[in-house]
């Protein structure tokens, strides 16, 4: 059998190209399999594929013993004709070690409402004005199904906790199968946006007449609505809750970059060009977000098909393939699952040794390489503030601040775009 293009640090030759160049192909190794990630995510353009491939990911997990969960945001009922069963808004098992969930919006907001009444009746802050606001009548405005994923993950998975928890409820890894790539891509950026924005009101809240009047009620009632890590603000000082906030954001930032904690997949139909290019647009959507990519999925009816082509495209991502499942009818998932390859196995298994930094700084030479696939020179934008102490790169509808190392602070000299790269000279 043909053996697939992947990538791995372990294996490694070099193939011809096709204007006599040579590139480094990097072959897997069939190394022992490690835990699965946290939160696995497939992304790529509408109809390629990403409920089908999140199925597939939830019942291999499930099969090698992993308690999985997964979660749909999205009133298609794809999901449900793949599992064979109804999934609703709470946890549903549907075969062993796999449940699922759906999310609906409007039923999500109610939780965080009665918290805010709650405290609210203690505080006396709206003057009753909380206790008269009817959830069910509220509806869905923009903005509010990213927010409530975020409030959804976090009771499923636990981003503020230190350490693992021992209750018998928590699951090894949650697939969430993503509607709409934009909206993950939103969501992976999104703490580490959060703070440039908290610092903004921070000021305001404390340098500011109306804020200094105003903002430790309002505060003290957000946070004690929310109660991160269990705690409370009785007794602390305002200080002391936003610091605590910006520690938080940070740790949410810092989990959401970390590939053994989230896992993005690509997710595409190889023999199609504009889904392959899709599938390479956002790998750099991801990459400006603050995510990482830990490989591509195509799918094919012959796992035998080598498409070495769109294999080199992804390079230095490995790309696997996923079996087309029928949609008139109900899965054999046995069958499904034992004809996924050894090599599909293990990129789902081990997602965090198949990153590529996406920064990297050459004290050196004074420059700054920035991996930036799926673009072209013309769609990057490049701008510098605060004196030379970061850089603040543009693609994608996503922007990015990088911070320069205090011995390469500097203006900016030039920019070259070089294989998929940025390469930024600091004088």
């Amino acid at each position: 059998m043909a053996p697939s293009l992947v990538v791995s640090a372990r294996h490694a030759h070099a193939v011809p190209h096709r204007r006599g160049r040579r590139q480094r192909v990097v072959v897997a190794s069939s190394g022992g399999a490690g835990p699965p990630p946290k939160l696995v995510t497939f992304l790529g353009k509408g109809g390629s594929g990403k409920t089908t491939a999140a199925t597939i990911a939830a019942q291999y997990y499930a099969s090698e013993g992993f308690k999985t969960c997964l979660v749909v945001q999205s009133q298609d009922p794809t999901a449900e004709h793949l599992m064979g069963s109804k999934i609703g808004n709470s946890l549903t098992e549907c075969v062993a070690n796999l449940s699922a969930i759906k999310l609906e919006t409007g039923k999500l907001l109610l939780e965080p409402l009665d918290r805010l009444k709650k405290v609210d009746a203690q505080v006396n802050f709206t003057q009753g004005i909380l206790e008269g606001i009817v959830g069910e009548e509220l509806g869905v405005l923009p903005g509010m199904d990213s927010i409530c994923l975020v409030l959804a993950l976090q009771k499923l998975l636990n981003f503020f906790s230190s350490g693992r928890s021992n209750s018998q409820s928590e699951f090894d890894v949650i697939v969430y199968d993503c509607n709409n790539t934009e909206e993950i891509l939103r969501l992976i950026g999104a703490a580490d946006r959060a703070r440039s924005y908290l610092r903004y009101v921070r000021d305001l809240a404390e340098k500011t007449d109306i804020g200094r009047l105003a903002s430790p009620s309002l505060l003290k009632l957000i946070y004690d609505s929310a109660r991160p890590n269990g705690k409370i603000s009785e007794g602390r000082l305002s200080t002391e809750i936003w610091n605590e906030i910006e520690q938080l954001l940070e740790k949410i930032s810092v989990w959401f970059a970390d590939p053994s904690k989230l896992a993005c997949f690509l997710i595409m139909d190889p023999r199609t060009s504009i889904s392959v290019s899709s599938a390479l647009r956002y790998w750099g959507c991801t990459t400006q977000a603050g995510g990482q990519i830990c490989g591509a999925f195509g799918y094919t009816e012959d796992p035998s098909e080598m498409h070495r082509e769109v294999a080199q495209k992804f390079v230095p991502l490995s790309l696997s393939f996923l079996p087309f499942l029928p949609n008139d009818s109900s899965v054999d998932w046995s069958r499904a699952l034992s004809s996924l390859s050894q090599n599909t196995k293990e990129q789902l298994r081990n997602a965090s040794t198949w990153v590529y930094p996406s920064v990297s700084f050459d004290s050196v030479q004074k420059s700054v390489t920035l991996f930036m696939p799926g673009f072209d020179k013309s769609e990057i934008k490049l701008y510098q503030y605060r004196g030379g102490s970061e850089l603040l790169i543009e693609a994608g509808d996503q922007r990015r601040v990088i911070k320069l190392p205090l011995t390469m602070q500097g203006k900016v000299q030039g920019a070259k775009f070089v294989d998929r790269n940025l390469v930024v000279s600091i004088r």
